[in-house]
């Protein structure tokens, strides 16, 4: 296990470039007999998707979201992981991982975060606050480059436990999981009742 190291999102320019480059060379295929979606995504549903992707969506207004809030590598039993952090400002913060499903990432989460590490801040209770973790699955997002197989459901969760025990020192925690994430949750209550 490698000791947690703190970074901030910066992704190349070049990468950027080169996306917006293959959104422009989109060759559109006829979509006949498929309104409803029936034989997969209708072009009428995907060509605004790209237009917003390519001409709408600013990476480097949400990178600069991304990057107000605290951000870690660690790796452990050869398994990239990315984390956020959000400490907790109350009292005796429950520490929690916070785990999101497929296809979404981490940032999904990012609308609860500060609510929960912050309840007061909101109108809530001080004493309820939370020590928030949000990892980025194995895979996913920043959580690469993932070289090792048989990651799954079982093996996450035995991860998020060597990462909230051994790399962040909590000996109990609350866990949440949307979606894929849910099974990772699902397991570690499962395997890590106490």
């Amino acid at each position: 296990m490698t000791q947690p190291e703190a970074f901030r999102i910066d992704i190349r320019q070049a990468d950027i470039d080169d996306l917006h480059e293959r959104l422009d060379r989109v060759r559109w295929p006829a979509d006949p007999g498929n309104p409803d979606g029936t034989y997969g995504a209708p072009r009428s549903f995907i060509e605004p998707l790209v237009h917003h992707w390519r001409h709408e969506y600013d990476w480097r207004a949400v990178e600069a979201q991304m990057n107000a809030y605290e951000h870690y590598r660690v790796i452990i039993d050869d398994v990239p992981i990315h984390y956020m952090r959000v400490p907790g400002k109350g009292p005796n913060p429950t520490p929690i991982i916070l785990t999101h499903g497929w296809p979404w990432t981490f940032w999904d989460l990012h609308k609860v975060v500060d609510k929960l590490a912050d309840p007061a801040a909101y109108g809530g209770d001080p004493n309820q606050s939370f020590d928030v973790i949000v990892p980025s699955l194995p895979g996913y997002g920043l959580s690469v480059p993932l070289q090792t197989t048989g990651v799954d459901v079982a093996r996450i969760a035995e991860l998020w436990v060597k990462l909230m025990v051994d790399v962040l020192g909590y000996q109990r925690f609350g866990a949440q999981g949307g979606d894929w994430g849910a099974f990772v949750t699902g397991q570690l209550g499962h395997a890590h009742a106490e």
